[in-house]
Protein backbone atom coordinates (compact mmCIF):
# COMPACT_ATOMS: atom_id res chain seq x y z
CA UNK A 1 0.00 0.00 0.00
CA UNK A 2 1.62 3.24 -0.98
CA UNK A 3 1.55 6.30 1.36
CA UNK A 4 -1.56 8.08 0.11
CA UNK A 5 -3.37 4.93 0.52
CA UNK A 6 -1.97 4.08 3.78
CA UNK A 7 -3.06 8.00 5.19
CA UNK A 8 -6.43 7.53 3.54
CA UNK A 9 -7.40 4.34 5.09
CA UNK A 10 -6.22 5.61 8.38
CA UNK A 11 -7.91 9.18 8.02
CA UNK A 12 -11.14 7.00 7.22
CA UNK A 13 -10.45 4.76 10.25
CA UNK A 14 -10.26 7.52 12.59
CA UNK A 15 -13.37 9.22 11.20
CA UNK A 16 -15.99 10.35 14.50
CA UNK A 17 -19.21 8.60 14.00
CA UNK A 18 -20.31 12.53 14.21
CA UNK A 19 -19.25 12.84 10.72
CA UNK A 20 -20.41 9.38 8.95
CA UNK A 21 -23.52 8.74 6.79
CA UNK A 22 -25.61 5.72 6.67
CA UNK A 23 -28.73 5.18 4.28
CA UNK A 24 -31.16 2.74 6.16
CA UNK A 25 -33.70 1.26 3.47
CA UNK A 26 -37.18 1.05 4.53
CA UNK A 27 -36.37 3.29 7.39
CA UNK A 28 -40.30 5.04 8.08
CA UNK A 29 -41.03 2.26 10.43
CA UNK A 30 -40.43 -1.11 12.29
CA UNK A 31 -36.74 -2.67 12.36
CA UNK A 32 -35.55 -0.18 9.79
CA UNK A 33 -36.67 2.87 12.04
CA UNK A 34 -35.11 0.69 15.15
CA UNK A 35 -31.63 0.84 13.21
CA UNK A 36 -31.77 4.20 12.09
CA UNK A 37 -32.93 5.23 15.81
CA UNK A 38 -29.21 3.42 16.97
CA UNK A 39 -27.70 4.35 14.38
CA UNK A 40 -28.24 8.27 15.31
CA UNK A 41 -27.83 7.71 19.22
CA UNK A 42 -24.04 6.51 18.12
CA UNK A 43 -23.43 10.14 16.70
CA UNK A 44 -24.26 8.76 12.84
CA UNK A 45 -26.02 11.40 10.59
CA UNK A 46 -28.96 9.08 9.62
CA UNK A 47 -30.94 8.87 5.99
CA UNK A 48 -33.92 7.64 6.56
CA UNK A 49 -34.83 5.35 2.82
CA UNK A 50 -39.09 5.60 2.92
CA UNK A 51 -40.99 4.53 0.22
CA UNK A 52 -43.75 7.11 1.62
CA UNK A 53 -41.82 10.40 2.43
CA UNK A 54 -44.38 11.86 4.25
CA UNK A 55 -44.29 8.55 6.83
CA UNK A 56 -40.40 8.91 6.70
CA UNK A 57 -40.00 12.30 7.43
CA UNK A 58 -42.51 11.68 10.57
CA UNK A 59 -40.11 8.96 11.40
CA UNK A 60 -37.26 11.19 11.10
CA UNK A 61 -39.02 13.50 12.89
CA UNK A 62 -39.05 11.29 16.11
CA UNK A 63 -35.52 10.11 15.86
CA UNK A 64 -34.42 14.12 15.69
CA UNK A 65 -30.53 14.92 15.67
CA UNK A 66 -29.40 14.89 11.73
CA UNK A 67 -31.84 12.61 10.65
CA UNK A 68 -33.23 13.35 6.98
CA UNK A 69 -35.97 10.96 5.08
CA UNK A 70 -34.97 10.33 1.39
CA UNK A 71 -37.69 9.66 -0.64
CA UNK A 72 -36.09 5.55 -1.87
CA UNK A 73 -38.91 3.02 -3.59
CA UNK A 74 -35.55 0.26 -3.98
CA UNK A 75 -37.09 -1.04 -6.69
CA UNK A 76 -36.58 1.76 -9.06
CA UNK A 77 -33.55 2.67 -10.41
CA UNK A 78 -34.21 6.22 -11.57
CA UNK A 79 -34.73 7.14 -8.19
CA UNK A 80 -31.89 4.66 -6.70
CA UNK A 81 -29.09 7.07 -8.96
CA UNK A 82 -31.05 10.34 -7.92
CA UNK A 83 -30.30 9.76 -4.34
CA UNK A 84 -26.77 8.71 -5.02
CA UNK A 85 -26.04 12.04 -6.80
CA UNK A 86 -27.89 13.67 -4.12
CA UNK A 87 -25.58 11.91 -1.19
CA UNK A 88 -22.52 12.59 -2.84
CA UNK A 89 -23.83 16.62 -3.74
CA UNK A 90 -24.48 17.22 0.12
CA UNK A 91 -22.52 14.82 1.72
CA UNK A 92 -19.95 13.94 -0.37
CA UNK A 93 -19.18 10.77 1.02
CA UNK A 94 -21.41 7.26 2.18
CA UNK A 95 -19.91 4.89 4.92
CA UNK A 96 -23.20 2.57 5.76
CA UNK A 97 -25.49 0.92 3.62
CA UNK A 98 -28.08 -1.01 5.67
CA UNK A 99 -30.00 -2.90 2.80
CA UNK A 100 -33.15 -3.49 5.08
CA UNK A 101 -35.97 -2.63 2.55
CA UNK A 102 -38.04 -6.05 2.01
CA UNK A 103 -41.39 -7.83 1.99
CA UNK A 104 -43.41 -10.44 0.16
CA UNK A 105 -43.66 -12.68 3.25
CA UNK A 106 -45.50 -15.63 0.84
CA UNK A 107 -46.29 -17.42 4.13
CA UNK A 108 -49.33 -19.34 2.64
CA UNK A 109 -47.54 -20.32 -0.57
CA UNK A 110 -45.54 -23.51 -1.28
CA UNK A 111 -42.90 -24.28 -4.05
CA UNK A 112 -44.79 -25.86 -5.76
CA UNK A 113 -47.42 -23.77 -7.21
CA UNK A 114 -45.59 -20.40 -6.61
CA UNK A 115 -46.36 -18.07 -9.45
CA UNK A 116 -43.69 -16.45 -11.53
CA UNK A 117 -44.96 -12.85 -10.58
CA UNK A 118 -44.46 -13.55 -6.94
CA UNK A 119 -41.24 -14.85 -6.89
CA UNK A 120 -40.05 -11.97 -9.63
CA UNK A 121 -41.65 -9.49 -7.03
CA UNK A 122 -39.99 -10.74 -4.32
CA UNK A 123 -36.58 -10.99 -5.82
CA UNK A 124 -36.71 -6.96 -6.96
CA UNK A 125 -37.76 -6.00 -3.54
CA UNK A 126 -34.90 -8.08 -1.61
CA UNK A 127 -32.19 -9.15 -3.93
CA UNK A 128 -32.18 -6.49 -6.84
CA UNK A 129 -32.82 -3.56 -4.71
CA UNK A 130 -29.44 -4.43 -2.60
CA UNK A 131 -27.70 -5.16 -5.49
CA UNK A 132 -28.85 -1.87 -7.54
CA UNK A 133 -27.95 0.49 -4.21
CA UNK A 134 -24.75 -1.01 -3.68
CA UNK A 135 -23.81 -0.69 -7.29
CA UNK A 136 -24.93 3.27 -7.04
CA UNK A 137 -23.24 4.07 -3.72
CA UNK A 138 -20.21 1.31 -3.51
CA UNK A 139 -18.13 4.35 -5.40
CA UNK A 140 -18.90 6.83 -2.32
CA UNK A 141 -17.39 4.05 -0.15
CA UNK A 142 -14.67 3.24 -2.30
CA UNK A 143 -13.44 7.02 -2.67
CA UNK A 144 -12.80 6.97 0.94
CA UNK A 145 -11.69 3.29 1.40
CA UNK A 146 -14.07 3.04 3.93
CA UNK A 147 -17.43 1.34 3.99
CA UNK A 148 -19.87 -1.04 5.82
CA UNK A 149 -22.59 -2.60 3.97
CA UNK A 150 -25.30 -4.88 6.02
CA UNK A 151 -27.97 -6.70 4.12
CA UNK A 152 -30.71 -8.09 6.18
CA UNK A 153 -31.62 -11.54 5.62
CA UNK A 154 -33.55 -14.60 7.14
CA UNK A 155 -32.90 -17.47 8.70
CA UNK A 156 -35.43 -19.37 6.67
CA UNK A 157 -33.06 -18.82 4.05
CA UNK A 158 -30.09 -20.53 5.22
CA UNK A 159 -29.23 -24.24 5.02
CA UNK A 160 -30.07 -24.50 8.53
CA UNK A 161 -33.43 -24.24 7.90
CA UNK A 162 -33.99 -27.61 5.57
CA UNK A 163 -37.27 -28.55 7.03
CA UNK A 164 -40.28 -25.44 6.58
CA UNK A 165 -43.02 -24.96 4.53
CA UNK A 166 -44.54 -21.78 2.69
CA UNK A 167 -42.40 -18.51 2.40
CA UNK A 168 -41.28 -19.75 -0.95
CA UNK A 169 -40.56 -16.78 -2.64
CA UNK A 170 -38.91 -14.98 0.08
CA UNK A 171 -36.70 -17.85 1.20
CA UNK A 172 -35.37 -18.13 -1.98
CA UNK A 173 -35.35 -14.00 -2.79
CA UNK A 174 -32.98 -14.16 0.76
CA UNK A 175 -30.71 -17.04 -0.08
CA UNK A 176 -29.95 -15.41 -3.06
CA UNK A 177 -29.21 -12.16 -1.25
CA UNK A 178 -27.11 -14.11 0.70
CA UNK A 179 -25.21 -15.10 -1.95
CA UNK A 180 -24.76 -11.89 -3.48
CA UNK A 181 -23.41 -10.61 -0.16
CA UNK A 182 -21.04 -13.56 -0.41
CA UNK A 183 -19.76 -12.49 -4.25
CA UNK A 184 -19.51 -8.47 -2.88
CA UNK A 185 -17.34 -9.31 -0.15
CA UNK A 186 -14.73 -11.10 -1.64
CA UNK A 187 -14.27 -8.40 -4.39
CA UNK A 188 -14.02 -5.57 -2.08
CA UNK A 189 -11.84 -7.21 0.14
CA UNK A 190 -9.03 -4.92 1.39
CA UNK A 191 -10.89 -1.92 0.48
CA UNK A 192 -11.79 -0.73 3.67
CA UNK A 193 -14.99 -1.98 2.89
CA UNK A 194 -16.57 -4.88 4.76
CA UNK A 195 -20.09 -6.83 3.70
CA UNK A 196 -22.19 -8.82 6.00
CA UNK A 197 -25.49 -10.67 6.15
CA UNK A 198 -27.34 -10.01 9.54
CA UNK A 199 -30.22 -12.51 10.17
CA UNK A 200 -32.44 -10.37 12.78
CA UNK A 201 -34.28 -13.49 14.07
CA UNK A 202 -38.28 -13.68 14.31
CA UNK A 203 -39.06 -9.81 14.98
CA UNK A 204 -42.55 -8.17 16.08
CA UNK A 205 -42.52 -6.33 13.26
CA UNK A 206 -45.30 -5.69 10.50
CA UNK A 207 -43.74 -7.78 8.43
CA UNK A 208 -43.05 -10.41 11.28
CA UNK A 209 -46.31 -10.39 13.03
CA UNK A 210 -47.56 -10.98 16.64
CA UNK A 211 -45.14 -13.57 18.48
CA UNK A 212 -41.67 -12.34 17.71
CA UNK A 213 -38.70 -10.99 19.56
CA UNK A 214 -38.01 -7.00 20.86
CA UNK A 215 -37.00 -5.06 17.76
CA UNK A 216 -34.64 -3.04 19.48
CA UNK A 217 -32.65 -6.22 19.97
CA UNK A 218 -32.78 -7.33 16.25
CA UNK A 219 -31.63 -3.74 15.55
CA UNK A 220 -28.90 -4.15 17.48
CA UNK A 221 -27.59 -7.06 15.78
CA UNK A 222 -27.43 -4.92 12.27
CA UNK A 223 -26.04 -1.74 14.31
CA UNK A 224 -23.18 -3.71 15.37
CA UNK A 225 -22.41 -5.23 11.98
CA UNK A 226 -23.04 -1.47 10.54
CA UNK A 227 -20.34 -0.31 13.05
CA UNK A 228 -17.35 -2.83 13.08
CA UNK A 229 -14.11 -1.76 13.56
CA UNK A 230 -10.78 -2.57 11.48
CA UNK A 231 -10.18 -5.31 10.99
CA UNK A 232 -13.31 -6.63 11.10
CA UNK A 233 -15.53 -9.73 9.89
CA UNK A 234 -16.26 -9.95 6.03
CA UNK A 235 -18.74 -12.17 4.19
CA UNK A 236 -20.18 -13.87 6.79
CA UNK A 237 -24.24 -13.91 8.01
CA UNK A 238 -24.39 -12.96 12.04
CA UNK A 239 -26.74 -13.16 14.55
CA UNK A 240 -26.61 -11.13 17.98
CA UNK A 241 -22.83 -10.92 16.63
CA UNK A 242 -22.29 -14.25 15.86
CA UNK A 243 -21.78 -16.10 12.74
CA UNK A 244 -24.52 -18.70 11.97
CA UNK A 245 -24.33 -21.16 9.33
CA UNK A 246 -25.45 -20.12 5.62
Amino acid sequence: MNTARKRAATDAAALSPLHRVALVTGANRGLGFEVARQLAARGYSVLLGARDLARGRHAAKQIGGEAVAVPLDVTDARQIAELAAWIEREHGRLDVLVNNAGGHADREARAETATPESVRAALETNLLGAWQLCRALLPLMRRHRYGRIVNVTSGCATSATTDGIGYPAYRVSKAALNAYTRALAVEVAGSGILVNAVCPGWLATGLGGPGGGPVERGAASVVAAACLPEPGVNGALLRDGQRIAW
